[in-house]
């Protein structure tokens, strides 16, 4: 004989693991480490001040 579940908590179940695939997913798409953020920020402020270098006038 088949087991008997509740569906509500069956589909509160699904939408739980496919929210978690997706912050999953995010994660890996536009997550940083600190380390890399303040690595670009640092590129980018050496390069403004590069360029800031090269200006003719204000």
């Amino acid at each position: 004989m088949a087991e008997i579940i509740n569906l509500r908590s069956a589909r509160k179940a699904k939408a739980r693991t496919e929210k978690e695939a997706a912050a999953e997913a995010n994660r890996l798409k536009f997550g940083r480490t600190k380390a890399e953020k303040l690595k670009n920020a640092g590129e980018k402020a050496r390069a403004d001040k590069h360029i800031d270098g090269h200006k003719l006038e204000e």
